[in-house]
């Protein structure tokens, strides 16, 4: 039966769209307008530019433009005939009417707050609260909470029925936004202050990304002014990923966020051709690097020694002693090498000024004796032989292949360098680069030039993954350590990943103020399925708490034993795809040419590492993050055995399903009774 209200509410929603064209419609006049406000010609163009960027962001209406509404309660003792208290509609952006009153309010927005957090234990000074739920563009019911009767309030103790009936729609191969379905743990975190580093952990399907995603829409609405030129940065693992979650901010009205993996941020500048065996991995993203570049750049100064220039065919001395008390002082300059050696050139200068005029006012002045001197090539070599010019691009080669380089400097063993030592590009061919090593060059970049592009925010999904020199890396870009850490201690793979936040905080440089806190209930995967990968843990990650499933439906995995792994996991995925809209096959890479095979042979043709089609085939590593609705996992086993992280990686394997997994292992007992 029909909610009694869903009229109303629909003619709601007709009033609103209508009220958001006549936005966009005087917007685009304004826009259209010959004579606009502004200083100059430039102005005008770029006041016309903003304009139309704003109609285009008016034109998107979507079924959720606005998701329901909260009832604030009468105040005590308000009298009978005092006006009805506020009621709010709460949406996807602000909307008003012909006279400038909200007819919906953007989610961001602080009235927006009770939304999210009124509970039947805390209702936040409302009455009632109402959901909207849609069947495509059509809003098809209403779900409502009286908080004037706490008993009535399933979501005090439960899942509200509009968020179980977006939990259990079909994935499409691209992450959602959340936000008509955002909980009051997962609100907290989206609407934390801007100034801090905020570490959020949390276990599988506990929306860690999606609150990434949606605390960057917020600091944007929040901060507009303050991010309108520094911007905010969002890092995901891979490009796959960022696909993944391409259209989330652009749903939320943001698309001016910069989104890329942290490879890709010197991607651009540098040839990625190099590949490294875990080992060289781990020993590439160690912090010993900070300290090694730092002594290599050190050595460009030559112990003090007499110095000379010459000026007007004079030969212009300058002690060593005073050559190393500049140095020092340069040194002691809280900047990076470059300005240092050019303060230190500088004095020198000044320094050789004053012996050479004797301390007498002469028709020389200082710039014109510095110019000279320096226009000499004998005079310029010995200032070079002082303190040496350093490329940051060429500082890092040398390390990286010359054993004596390396060996020189003494942070690193004799058999690490041994295995972080490779070829020099042949003469005449361009360099190529492993991803690891492209945090060492950025941090030569840092020390020795202080050129980095910074954000006013930076979020990083995944966080656990990452290497102390690739968080030095990303905590350079965050302005005065603005940050938002995303991740899963119990899914860590990578070689040089993290094991504890405190220890990967310390490699983000100097945090104003660090907060960590856990996501602990589960609203995507299943309770049957998040129960079976939970009892991994213990092997996994012993130190990290369980993620609890919100969901209590579902079935728990299909086991199934083979003596045909291949065949056996195509046949399950080709009866899964018909049953689902996203299908996917995790496995290890060794296995992916065979199950195309496979596949090939049952008439599928499956593109690898893609989550854009039905049936996508991809490895535990490239799974993290992702989500389907049925999931193959292949011979577990195979994968657990990986080494060092391979329970996590499993782990990940298991816990990437929304509605359905199936577990395919071998049968030993069936292989051996094939054999005989």
């Amino acid at each position: 039966m029909a909610h009694a209200d869903l009229a109303v509410e629909r003619a709601r929603l007709e009033f609103a769209r209508s009220c958001l064209d006549a936005m966009r419609e005087r917007t685009e006049a304004m826009a259209s307008r010959d004579e606009l406000l502004a200083a100059t010609e430039a102005d005008v163009e770029a006041v016309r530019h903003q304009l139309r960027l704003r109609a285009a962001t008016l034109r998107a209406h979507g079924p959720n433009l606005c998701f329901g509404r909260i009832d604030h309660d009468a105040q005590p003792g308000q009298r009978p005939d005092a006006p009805a208290p506020d009621i709010w509609y709460i949406g996807r952006r602000h909307i008003e009417d012909g006279q400038g009153d909200p007819v919906v309010v953007d989610w961001r927005a602080p009235v927006a707050v009770p939304f999210y957090r009124a509970t039947g234990v805390d209702a936040l000074g409302l009455a009632a609260r109402r959901r909207f739920l849609f069947v495509g563009d059509e809003l098809d019911d209403l779900y409502d909470e009286d908080f004037t009767d706490p008993a009535s309030l399933t979501a005090a103790s439960g899942v509200p029925d509009p968020l179980l009936a977006e939990l259990r729609r079909e994935r499409t191969g691209q992450m959602r936004d959340i936000v008509a379905t955002i909980q009051a743990e997962q609100d907290e975190v989206i609407r934390a202050p801007l100034r801090e580093c905020l570490v959020v952990q949390g276990g599988p399907g506990t929306g860690k990304t999606a609150v990434g995603l949606h605390r960057a829409a917020f600091i944007l609405y929040e901060h507009r002014d303050a991010l309108a030129r520094s911007g905010v940065l969002v890092l995901g693992p891979n490009r796959m990923f960022l696909d993944y979650i391409a259209q989330v901010l652009p749903s939320l009205g943001e698309s001016s966020v910069t989104q890329s993996t942290v490879a890709d941020l010197l991607g651009l500048r540098f040839r990625i051709g190099v590949v490294d065996d875990d080992e060289r991995t781990r020993l590439l993203g160690d912090a010993r690097w900070a300290a090694t570049i730092a002594a290599a750049a050190d050595a460009a100064i030559s112990k003090p020694a007499d110095l000379g220039v010459r000026f007007r065919g004079r030969r212009v001395a300058v002690r060593a002693e005073e050559i190393a008390e500049l140095v020092a002082e340069a040194r002691a300059r809280p900047t990076v090498r470059r300005s240092q050696r050019e303060w230190f050139r500088r004095r020198m200068l000044h320094t050789a000024y004053d012996r050479w005029t004797g301390g007498e006012l002469l028709g020389t002045s200082p710039d014109e004796f510095a110019t000279a001197v320096l226009g000499d090539a004998v005079s310029r070599s010995a200032l070079d032989r002082a303190w040496r010019s350093v490329n940051p691009v060429t500082l890092v080669r040398s390390l990286l292949t010359s054993p004596t380089a390396l060996r020189k400097i003494g942070t690193f063993e004799a058999e690490e360098v041994g295995r972080l030592v490779r070829r020099r590009a042949r003469e005449g061919s361009a360099e190529l680069w492993s991803v690891a090593e492209l945090a060492l060059l950025d941090e030569a970049e840092a020390q020795i030039n202080g050129e980095t592009r910074t954000y006013g925010h930076v979020v990083v999904d995944e966080a656990q993954d990452h290497s102390p020199m690739a968080l030095r890396m990303i905590g350079r870009r965050a302005q005065r350590g603005s940050l938002t850490i995303l991740g899963d201690l119990a899914q860590t793979t990578g070689v040089a990943g993290a094991t504890d936040w405190r220890s990967a905080l310390q490699h983000l440089g100097e945090l104003e103020a660090t907060r960590l806190v856990e996501l602990t209930v589960g609203y995507r995967v299943p309770k049957p399925i998040l129960d079976y990968a939970n009892k991994l843990l213990a092997e996994a990650a012993p130190h990290v708490t369980p993620a609890r499933s919100a969901r209590d439906e579902g079935n728990p995995p299909d086991i199934v034993r083979t003596d045909d792994v291949t065949t056996t996991v195509a046949t399950t995925a080709r009866e899964l795809v018909a049953a689902h809209t996203t299908t996917a096959i995790i496995a290890n890479a060794d296995r992916h040419a065979s199950l195309r095979a496979a596949l090939a042979d049952l008439g599928d043709t499956v593109a690898e590492d893609s989550i854009g089609q039905p049936l996508s085939i991809i490895t535990p590593e490239l799974a993290k993050g992702l989500e389907f609705d049925a999931v193959v996992v292949c011979d577990p086993a195979a994968i657990r055995a990986r080494r060092p992280h391979g329970p996590r990686l499993l782990y990940v394997a298991l816990t990437r399903a929304v509605q359905h997994l199936t577990v395919i292992e071998p049968d030993p007992e069936a292989a051996s009774s094939a054999g005989a």
